[in-house]
């Protein structure tokens, strides 16, 4: 009996210290997660940037390519008249050159009065005086063309720039999110196990909540009267514009990980792909955050508020009014994921509520 007794003592002590070293290993994991965390937010932060100066040159390509395609319609217009004008002063000139014979001392003798030789002078300095502002207005049409013609080229050089800046951003970024894939490998490989995974969640879902917190303390410190006004979500349950096109994963209320649950839902996406403001805010918080990546979250007044996480660049600021379908991000895969996609929630007076239940159907 004794001896038994002593087989379980020894049994205790085993299992105690495996619990130890199982606790210290996590302890070394989360250590070591937390380093790579920081590594990963640098990457992500700066594929934002990349993303955000991509995102402005296609946006400079776009103009540029619409001025150039008003410029060659104002060439074609130009053009036109200029042939018609020419055409126009043709005829005047073959006229004047056939009536050439009647020059003033033919007319004096010719005309019967001196009144008929006065309306005759008359018409004739009319008809030359017509055929002047044809010539001036077919000189500048001309000018003009040239004009023109010189702005299509600078234009069609900024084209060609750009598209080689545009080369060199998007071949940036591959670098960058190849890099991140391998930070993203090492810090997964050090949380893989269940408690670990749970312990991280937990620490996100507490950081969220005091950025949020932080940021709304904040914004009330800053209010003015001359503030935007806000009226809530309340009465547009069912009605709100989804915040992107994409696969709706309606997650909220789901075992994440042990006891933790889904707070909002994910909306699967291509990257780069516009996220629009689901309504009228103002911006309340634009920054990076561990297990969100980047993250966008809007007051829209009455205690209603939008987050917008795991974001591949941000475009507006905090303080910032926005409307709805303003675009406010771009879709990416930050904060760790594999996948691009959203993630988002809604908030009332800082509880989460069922995102699905708000979007219109």
């Amino acid at each position: 009996m004794a001896h038994s007794q002593e087989e379980d003592k020894q049994q205790l002590q085993d299992l105690q210290q495996q619990i130890k070293q199982k606790q210290k290993l996590i302890e070394s994991n989360l250590a070591t997660a937390k380093e790579l965390q920081a590594q990963l937010q640098k990457q992500e932060l700066a594929i934002a940037s990349s993303a955000k100066k991509l995102d402005e040159t296609g946006k400079q390509l776009a103009d540029n390519q619409q001025q150039q395609n008003a410029l060659t319609e104002r060439q074609k217009k130009l053009q036109k008249k200029q042939a018609q004008q020419e055409a126009v002063l043709a005829k005047q000139l073959r006229s004047a050159y056939m009536a050439g014979n009647h020059d003033y001392a033919k007319m004096i003798f010719n005309l019967q009065s001196a009144s008929k030789f006065e309306r005759m002078l008359t018409y004739y300095q009319y008809l030359n005086a017509e055929r002047q502002q044809q010539i001036d207005e077919f000189k500048q049409l001309g000018i003009e063309l040239d004009d023109i013609a010189k702005q299509l080229i600078s234009k069609q050089q900024q084209l060609e720039s750009l598209q080689a800046e545009q080369k060199q951003q998007q071949k940036q970024l591959a670098a960058q999110q190849k890099s991140r894939q391998v930070t993203l490998a090492s810090l997964n490989k050090k949380i893989d196990s269940e408690a670990a995974k749970v312990e991280q969640l937990q620490i996100n879902e507490q950081t969220l909540l005091q950025a949020l917190q932080a940021a709304q303390e904040r914004a009330e410190r800053q209010s003015s009267t001359g503030a935007v006004s806000l009226v809530g979500l309340g009465k547009l349950k069912g009605h709100l514009l989804h915040p992107v096109k994409g696969q709706m994963r309606r997650l909220f209320g789901d075992r994440r990980q042990g006891q933790v649950r889904w707070k909002g839902i994910l909306i699967y996406s291509n990257e780069g792909a516009p996220v629009q403001a689901v309504q009228d805010a103002q911006v309340l918080y634009a920054d990076w955050l561990k297990g969100f990546g980047l993250v966008i979250a809007l007051d829209h007044g009455e205690g209603y508020m939008s987050l917008y996480g795991h974001n591949q660049a941000l475009l507006k600021e905090v303080g910032e009014t926005v409307r709805k379908g303003d675009t406010i991000a771009l879709v990416g895969q930050s904060g760790g994921q594999s996948r691009p996609g959203l993630y988002f929630e809604i908030r009332h007076k800082g509880s989460p509520v069922n995102p699905s239940q708000w979007l219109s159907r």
